[in-house]
This record gives C-alpha cells, sequence and structure tokens, in this order.
C-alpha cells in the first residue's frame, strides 16, 4: 500500500494551526485530502461551508476551475511553505486564479453559500458543450435516485455522460467507470471531468476485461439501452453476479421486452416505470419532453 502524503500526525498539526490562528470552531470542519484517489474537491466545497483541504505541490489551475464553477466568493486561509507554521493569509478565490499550490500544504476553504442538500438534477447548461445530447435534468434526478449512489459505492455509467458526472460528484470514495464508444462523446466527457475537477472518474471505450479488468467491480449499472445491451448484460453479471441495474430507454418495444431479455441473465427482481415531463413555454404553452421508461432491476435475487 502507498504511503499517503499526509499522516495523521501531519493532519492534526495542521488543525492545530488553524485552531491557533483563527477564529473558525474546527468541530464544524470537512476534511479532505485531495493527493488521495477519488477525492473531489468542488463538490465538497459546494456541500460545505468549511473544508480544510490538503493539496500536493504543482496543481496550477486549482483556484482558477473553482472560480469558473462560480466559486469565486469563496476564501482561502493559508500560509506560505509547507509547514503548518507561519503567518496567516486569506484571499479570495477570484483573487487567486493566476496562482497555483507550490508546496504541499494545507489550507481552509470557506464558502458562505454553500448547499446544505444534496443535489439532484444540475442544470444542463453546466455541462461541457460538445457531441453529447444530454438527458433533462428532472429525468436526470430520477436516474441518480434509482441509483441508490453512496460514497463507497462503485458504479459504471453507459452512454450516460451527465449522469456519469453527477454520480461522481455525490459518490466521493467510489469509482464511477463511463463507458463512451464514441470518440466524440469520450473528448466530451474528458471536458466535463476536467471542468468539474473530477478524480474518480474512469473512461473507456466499451465494456469490457481489456478495458475494465484492472477496474474496481462496479456495484450498480446505469445504461442507456442500445444493441450491445445483452453483450453489456452478459459481461457485467459474469463480473458481479449481484449487480444492480437502472436501465434507460425511449423505445416501447425495448421497454416491453426487457423482463424476458433481464431474466435471461438471471435478473428477476424487475420495475418498470414512464415517466413524462412537460415545461411551459415563454408562449404559456405546456410542451412535452421525451418520455422515458426506466428500469430497475436486480441480479442475483
Amino acid at each position: 500500500m502507498a504511503e499517503n502524503l499526509f499522516s495523521n500526525k501531519q493532519i492534526i498539526s495542521w488543525l492545530q494551526y488553524f485552531s491557533e490562528n483563527t477564529n473558525i470552531d474546527l468541530e464544524h470542519v470537512k476534511l479532505l485530502d485531495i493527493t488521495r484517489k477519488n477525492k473531489n474537491l468542488i463538490p465538497s466545497v459546494e456541500a460545505h461551508r468549511c473544508v480544510l483541504v490538503f493539496t500536493e505541490a504543482g496543481n496550477k489551475d486549482i483556484f482558477y476551475k473553482m472560480w469558473d464553477v462560480g466559486l469565486g466568493d469563496c476564501e482561502i486561509i493559508y500560509n506560505e511553505g509547507s509547514k503548518p507554521e507561519g503567518p496567516i493569509k486569506r484571499d479570495k478565490v477570484s483573487d487567486m486564479i493566476d496562482r497555483g499550490i507550490n508546496a504541499s500544504a494545507g489550507m481552509i476553504v470557506l464558502n458562505p453559500n454553500a448547499r446544505s442538500t444534496i443535489k439532484f438534477g444540475m442544470d444542463n447548461k453546466k455541462f461541457a458543450s460538445g457531441s453529447v445530447k444530454y438527458v433533462g435534468s428532472e429525468i436526470r434526478s430520477v436516474l441518480i435516485a434509482k441509483m441508490q449512489i453512496h460514497e463507497n459505492k462503485n458504479l459504471c455509467v453507459i452512454s450516460g455522460e451527465s449522469i456519469a458526472v453527477e454520480a461522481a460528484m455525490l459518490n466521493g470514495d467510489g469509482t464511477v467507470i463511463a463507458v463512451e464508444y464514441k470518440e466524440s462523446d469520450r473528448e466530451t466527457m474528458e471536458e466535463n471531468v476536467n471542468q468539474f475537477g473530477l478524480r474518480n472518474v474512469e473512461i473507456v471505450d466499451h465494456v469490457g476485461d481489456d478495458t475494465m479488468g484492472e477496474l474496481p467491480v462496479p456495484d450498480t449499472t446505469m445504461l442507456v439501452a442500445s444493441a450491445s445491451l445483452e453483450q453489456e448484460l452478459e459481461y457485467l453479471t459474469g463480473i458481479n453476479p449481484n449487480m444492480e441495474f437502472v436501465i434507460y430507454t425511449l423505445d416501447f418495444k425495448t421497454a416491453a421486452s426487457m423482463r424476458d431479455i433481464l431474466e435471461k441473465y438471471g435478473i428477476n427482481d424487475i420495475t418498470v416505470i414512464q415517466i413524462a415531463v412537460s415545461k411551459l413555454t415563454s408562449k404559456n404553452v405546456f410542451e412535452n419532453q421525451p418520455a422515458p421508461w426506466i428500469i430497475s432491476a436486480k441480479a442475483g435475487v
């Protein structure tokens, strides 16, 4: 096992340093070591008013990324150097976008606008523009809820770009495997990963041992039904006989045949729902959105 950059002793020394030099109540501080795999800074700052972040040297655009997603009003409390000593400095993120991290150290991020609840259904305008046509935020909220995400869960998302991004934000300690068959979609996915500073997303171009064999085995897979559906089901139930699935389709025939398809792979606990969303336009007319079928199922039951 690789040695952690920040030991428990070092973390405690940074806590003591900030306790002695600020008036912040450290009882409510969220500790976040982003030198470790799968730790995402931006979602943590969005959800907590006070985050003690441990970083390593060489992170050149950390403050620019925070500013770019609307965290420019956050305040950074830090010092110069890599040891918890010396004078304290305080600056807003918006004043620090041209500087990076020069030394492995701790810093406190204060976010006065932090939300205290889990956020489902991000506005599509926040995602990177590109080849992807994103599912509506209301539908995405239901898909995310059906996936029953918690921080240690490993997820696989097939052709569901915005679902993969939002799931990664909610899934602090698990891995999200984003399967994108098209090169242009993978490029858009990489833009989103970079834009939101996500460190727990692995992007692959297909389902199989050669791409997923060395990655964590998913607990849950969300997929858009396609011609490769049965190939995906066969592989995924093979690596996890108790896999949970959330399947999206706009095709009635596919939805109607889903029970028979799933039962072939030992997936018997099946629920099928359809969701319809209508939006009021500027002309005071309700416009119907695509109404998908969402199938939730579990293998090995």
